[in-house]
């Protein structure tokens, strides 16, 4: 788990051209002025300019021919510059750089000059302005700990993907809308859609639904409990002009397939996306959510909708997941990981799991 520190705009525009776009928490103020003092300073990382460089010419060519949009450009090639770098093409070029937490035995002092190397030297490889780069900087969190809102901008931008359009925000939250590593699921979702009907748990900002409608769907349900995440799926609806067979549902999906499962007259789905966080302890569920003790009901459940022929996709990024397949021996696994990892997250093909469940 972890958490985005943003640079306040007051200190930013004493950085002037330099400045990095985002606010920060205030008990990370020293650490982000000295950042920003490096980057003042011209700090310099030639190792990282050059790798950059270099992925940046490889996925040119790849994201031309697969008319990829918005993509990761590097994921901690470099031991010594442990960050990711996203980068997402719609009316301009915008990048997110998140640092990873360095561990302890590395000297802070350190991380921070090679972390304002970094800032420096993006927007030279790139060519991009510096108003366009934005960081956030990662760090473990425990089970206990959420996610928090880390801004109130309200800056939202539209990117394409598919033939299908989102909006992304960068600044306000630690996670952008659009989870980059599921773009291969999403669009073999839109790609099987057509004529069915499908169901989106846990489903963020919807973009898996988007895909499905677009790819001619002939209904869908989109779950989640966050009021947050629900208006933006709608919003990501309104921009795809998405019809009122496309259902928006505020609840626990927990709850909700349980309630689902035991219905006598049960809904039924051709398609189901399930991509559950792998731990939750938010105020609005009943319970405490681990994904690793949770998956049997959960699946178990969600199976209950789909229909005979229909096919669940089960994801998760939790790395030491282990999928319990003897008690859902009643339903049949095909392990699809390897076909829903893209060429830009090769270096990193733990980065989520992925089974195509179907009855026996």
């Amino acid at each position: 788990m972890s958490e985005s520190i943003l640079i306040s705009d007051a200190l930013s525009k004493q950085c002037a051209e330099k400045a990095i776009p985002v606010q920060e928490l205030p008990e990370n103020q020293g650490r982000t002025q000295k950042i920003q003092y490096y980057v003042q300073s011209g700090s310099q990382a030639g190792m990282f300019a050059n790798r950059l460089r270099k992925n940046a010419k490889k996925l040119a060519q790849w994201s031309k021919r697969q008319h990829v949009h918005c993509y990761r450009l590097y994921d901690a090639d470099l031991p010594e510059y442990a960050v990711a770098v996203d980068v997402y093409h719609g009316e301009q070029c915008w990048v997110v750089v998140q640092e990873y937490e360095p561990p302890g035995t590395v000297n802070r002092d350190k991380a921070d000059q090679r972390l304002a190397g970094i800032l420096t030297e993006i927007p030279r490889v790139l060519d991009v302005a510096t108003t366009q780069v934005f960081l956030k900087i990662r760090r473990r969190q425990r089970n206990t700990e959420q996610y928090e809102k880390l801004g109130d901008f309200r800056r939202f931008y539209r990117v394409e993907e598919g033939g299908c359009r989102f909006w992304v925000n960068f600044e306000d939250y630690l996670d952008t809308g659009l989870f980059l590593d599921h773009r291969p699921i999403r669009l073999a979702i839109q790609s099987q859609a057509k004529g069915k009907r499908f169901l989106n748990l846990f489903a963020y900002t919807g973009t898996a639904t988007v895909h499905a409608a677009m790819g001619g769907a002939l209904s869908s349900m989109t779950v989640d409990m966050s009021n947050t995440y629900v208006d933006w799926a709608q919003r990501n609806f309104d921009l795809n002009q998405l019809g009122n067979e496309h259902k928006l549902v505020r609840a626990d999906c927990l709850q909700w397939l349980e309630e689902q499962a035991r219905m006598r007259h049960k809904l039924q789905f051709d398609l189901i996306f399930l991509d559950p966080p792998t731990f939750s302890n938010s105020k609005k569920m009943q319970e405490v959510f681990d994904i690793q003790s949770s998956h049997v009901a959960l699946i178990r459940h969600a199976a209950a909708l789909l229909a005979p022929n229909g096919a669940l996709y089960f994801s998760t990024n939790f790395r030491r997941f282990v999928l319990n397949r003897e008690a859902l021996a009643n339903l049949h696994f095909e392990d699809i990981s390897a076909q829903t990892i893209a060429e830009d997250f090769a270096r990193n093909t733990k980065i989520h799991y992925c089974w195509k469940i179907t009855h026996v």
